[in-house]
């Protein structure tokens, strides 16, 4: 049987509010009425309902994060750090491999973001600015230079001065025959 706040105040003695101030970690509880409440709800193995919690904030605690490959170590490092990030902050990470179709990525854009997550991380390939316009209005960050000029947040890198930092540093090497070799499996995943 799952207990509620009200048994909890029930066997504590105290009001379901009190019991709400423990859970909630408000500091103007008095030492022993904590005491007495961390008692039951040990004694009850309680656990706040989360929906609910979601539910009264107005959020899910859910961001999701979709790339077009989690075989490709850069968006399997990426996907790493966004969960741990997340995690620090008491958040839960979805991921979605879209493939790079634009199908999926306008699918993860707009459909399932409807109050199941609080926020997105996409890397798109196939989608442009004007596919991203007129969405429900969930927070997102677009990753990579494939949408310039959007309505959302942008995480972008200049790959011309990456490129060029890169050849530099290779000539100070003494390197002469440079080349850059890479298979780009999607005609939209190229770089600008």
């Amino acid at each position: 049987m799952r207990h509620r706040l009200k048994d909890v105040a029930e066997r504590a003695g105290v009001s379901v509010k009190t019991v709400s101030n423990v859970v909630n970690g408000y500091a103007h509880v008095r030492p022993d009425t904590r005491a007495r409440v961390e008692e039951a709800i040990a004694a009850l193995n309680y656990r706040p309902n989360l929906s609910a919690r979601h539910l009264r904030k107005g959020r899910t605690g859910v961001i999701a994060l979709a790339v077009p490959e989690l075989d490709i170590p850069y968006f399997a490092e990426l996907a790493r750090h966004v969960v741990g990030a997340a995690a620090d902050l008491g958040w839960t990470v979805l991921i979605d491999q879209t493939g790079g179709r634009r199908e999926q990525e306008r699918v993860i854009a707009s459909g399932v973001t409807d109050h199941l997550i609080d926020g997105l991380i996409l890397n798109p390939l196939a989608l442009t600015a004007d596919d991203l316009v007129n969405l429900n209005g969930t927070p997102m960050v677009l990753l990579g230079e494939r949408v310039e000029h959007g309505t959302a947040d942008h995480v972008v890198i200049d790959n011309v001065a990456a490129a060029r930092e890169v050849t530099t540093h290779l000539i100070g090497l003494g390197r002469r025959r440079i080349a850059a070799i890479g298979a780009q499996r999607t005609p939209e995943g190229a770089s600008a």
